[in-house]
């Protein structure tokens, strides 16, 4: 009977009958050589697998007294190690049954005496007391080896464990200084963070303030990038150049303007693009108002083009007033006298012929009523024909006469007109008066 077992006793296969060596341990199941060993074999087959296992030779173990159901057996042991070239190694352990001691020397057993049996007992109970002796040595010597290379292996795993540890703290240490660099890069991003939200904040407001600034002056206002596409443009041009939300990234050529006699922009955006020279123009809507063109290059922090902006700003008031200073200079240079008095006749202007034909200057007649200067017989004709100005009625020039500061009659041809406010309203009358002849009476 045998059994095939890898180096920790684990049965791999049975051979014959083993019952007399081998039996079931109680409790969980297990199929392990050591442990299911009878009485009187388990010591020296531990023994012998470990012998065999260590130095891979045959190991016989002969006349081992086993304990069987109701007395012992004699068992030869026999541990062959078994060369398979896999890993683990197996061995073969054989159980062969001895034969009984009286069958050995049946011979001797017929001629000895009783006192040569008694001396063969005593001589045989040595012998067994010698072998047990051996091989309890056998067993202590193995369980030294045993012990030693498990302490071999503990101080291996030891110093692997040591080495392992090591390694652990050094890997802390690193997991720590990580953390720590982890902490303060959170650190710094928790502040770059902060910084580019107040950034954007700024930048937001700073965009806000600049479209409420842009919007706010009334200027209308267009940029354009180099290849004259609109970018962004503010309210006031919109009355100048048609523009809508959605024209952004167009164009500015392909936007209709309510410019008069003025169909050159896209040419003088080009040209200042390319020049960098800037360009002015006085230009006309077709509502009638006046916008004083500027074209810029549009230029960045660091000095770079990046396009053009066009302004428009009115001008509309400053023609007006530049047409009113030239018709000022014109009413004082005039040699005609030109006055103007509101609509109770208070004299509100009074030009340089006025004082050549009446002899008063002009501070004297800004404090005289235009009754002053008209004879008496004649007031109520010349107040009619107020009242029929101040109703914004056309009065064609009539001949009238003027008291100078002399008292001298002086015989005028007078045409009068009406001046009206933006709500049509008759403020005042002008009047352009030339004199005709010169009465002594």
């Amino acid at each position: 009977a045998g059994a095939l077992v890898n180096e920790r006793g684990d049965i791999l296969y049975l051979h014959g009958h083993t019952g007399l060596c081998l039996e079931p341990a109680p409790g969980e199941a297990d199929m392990n050589i050591l442990k299911m060993a009878r009485a009187g074999l388990r010591r020296e087959l531990t023994s012998a697998l470990h012998k065999a296992s260590i130095h891979k030779e045959l190991v016989r173990c002969p006349g081992l007294r086993v304990k069987t159901n109701g007395g012992f057996a004699a068992v030869n042991l026999t541990i062959q190690p078994v060369s398979s070239g896999a890993e683990p190694s197996m061995l073969l352990v054989i159980f062969e049954e001895a034969p009984p001691a009286n069958q050995e020397a049946p011979s001797m057993a017929a001629d000895a005496g009783e006192g040569a049996d008694a001396a063969q007992d005593t001589d045989a109970r040595i012998a067994a007391l010698k072998q047990e002796l051996r091989a309890k040595e056998e067993y202590l010597q193995t369980t030294n080896e045993e012990m030693e290379t498990t302490n071999e292996e503990l101080k291996s795993s030891n110093e692997e464990m040591q080495s392992v540890n090591e390694e652990m703290q050094s890997i802390n240490e690193e997991l720590e200084t990580s953390k720590e660099e982890l902490q303060s890069v959170n650190e710094e991003l928790a502040t770059v963070n902060t910084e580019l939200q107040t950034k954007v904040s700024d930048l937001s407001r700073a965009n806000n303030d600049m479209n409420n600034l842009l919007a706010g002056t009334g200027i209308g206002t267009i940029f354009v990038d180099h290849q004259l596409r609109i970018l962004r443009f503010t309210p006031a041009v919109t009355q100048v150049i048609n523009l809508i939300l959605t024209d952004v990234g167009r164009p500015v050529g392909h936007i209709v303007s309510n410019l008069t006699g003025y169909d050159h922009l896209v040419a003088d955006i080009q040209s200042v693009l390319d020049t960098l020279a800037p360009r002015d123009a006085e230009v006309q809507t077709n509502a009638g108002a006046w916008c004083l063109m500027r074209i810029r290059p549009y230029r960045t922090l660091d000095n770079m083009i990046e396009g053009a902006v066009i302004t428009f700003v009115d001008i509309t008031e400053r023609k007006r007033l530049e047409g009113l200073v030239r018709l000022g200079v014109v009413v004082r240079d005039s040699n005609d006298a030109i006055t103007m008095q509101d609509l109770e006749g208070h004299i509100l202007g009074w030009n340089r012929g006025a004082e050549r034909m009446y002899g008063w200057n002009e501070a004297e007649a800004l404090t005289m009523n235009i009754r002053d200067i008209i004879p008496e017989d004649q007031r109520e004709e010349e107040l009619a024909a107020a009242r029929q100005l101040s109703r914004a009625e056309v009065l064609q020039p009539y001949r009238a006469r003027r008291i100078a500061k002399d008292g001298r009659i002086v015989e005028i041809w007078l045409t009068a007109t009406a001046l009206a406010n933006e709500a049509g309203e008759v403020y005042a009358i002008a009047t352009t008066e030339r004199g005709t002849s010169i009465a002594n009476d």
